[in-house]
């Protein structure tokens, strides 16, 4: 083998992809430095089917012989995010990132499958994003969940997962049977400021259907605005059908781009 495979290999790639991505959109894409982290599959994603979904897949049901969990995080650009945060509706660029970035993560999902495959370790992956039941608006294979678990971030009161970069971006994970052991990013109980305690609740204000409560999240109301959207805005309508967005609860907030808490 050319390269010893190691978490920081993994991690190198995945930044290298992502960059090589962003020079061919020949306007430096909408996208910062991927965040990378791994876990042994142990007792923790037990807790998947209580704290996701009742029905949530193990990881080894994705892949029988699993013994690493990998979730990977692309944050957005500032520039995209402070479009976002005028008006109460999404922005044409917020709507074009949210597919290109979903496109970019199954190509990365592949190629690191293959870059695993390479080195002798089978792999498994999911989509991006729509593989959830549209009546009870959970995933069977939550990214944000898995992120939790494996250390990448921490849920804030709108429900995203706050990284060291911040919540502004796009989630991907893969199973895999190589050994990569434990590699957090953070290891704090909570990222978010109004969970620790702090003065905050911004995004709870810049919900524009009222969605989010201090202990309760309205799925199907921010639903119906995410598919208001796709079919009413007019800068919408040649993009996919699954184009469902508004990222007014992220943008320009304390943890948009960094652990606010850790500061």
């Amino acid at each position: 083998m050319a390269q010893e495979l190691t978490v920081q290999t993994l991690k190198g790639f995945c930044e290298r992809f992502v960059e090589v991505e962003a020079e061919r959109s020949g306007d430096g894409g909408w996208w910062r430095a991927p965040l990378f982290a791994t876990a042994p599959v142990d007792g923790r994603f037990g807790a998947l089917r209580r704290i996701a979904a009742r029905d949530h897949f193990h990881p080894r049901e994705l892949l029988p012989t699993a013994r690493s969990v990998v979730v990977f995080f692309i944050p957005f650009r500032e520039g995209l995010v402070r479009e976002n945060s005028e008006g109460d509706r999404p922005c044409r660029n917020w709507g074009l990132a949210y597919v290109q970035t979903n496109e970019l993560i199954g190509r990365l999902s592949r190629a690191l499958s293959e870059l695993l495959r390479e080195h002798g370790f089978a792999s498994a992956l999911t989509p991006a994003t729509h593989n959830f039941d549209e009546e009870r608006l959970v995933a069977r294979w939550s990214h944000k969940h898995l992120g939790y678990l494996v250390g990448l971030g921490r849920f804030g009161v709108h429900s995203m997962l706050i990284t060291p970069s911040g919540c502004c971006g796009r989630l991907g994970s893969l199973v895999t049977e190589a050994d990569l052991g434990d590699h957090p990013l953070i290891e704090a109980d909570e990222a978010c400021l109004f969970k620790a305690g702090e003065e905050c609740g911004r995004c709870m204000g810049a919900c524009p259907v009222e969605a989010l409560r201090e202990n309760d999240f309205d799925r199907r109301r921010c639903w119906e605005r995410l598919k208001e959207n796709r079919n009413t805005l007019e800068h919408f309508f040649d993009l996919p059908e699954t184009t469902h967005v508004c990222g007014k609860c992220v943008a320009l907030m304390p943890c948009s781009f960094r652990n606010p808490v850790r500061e």
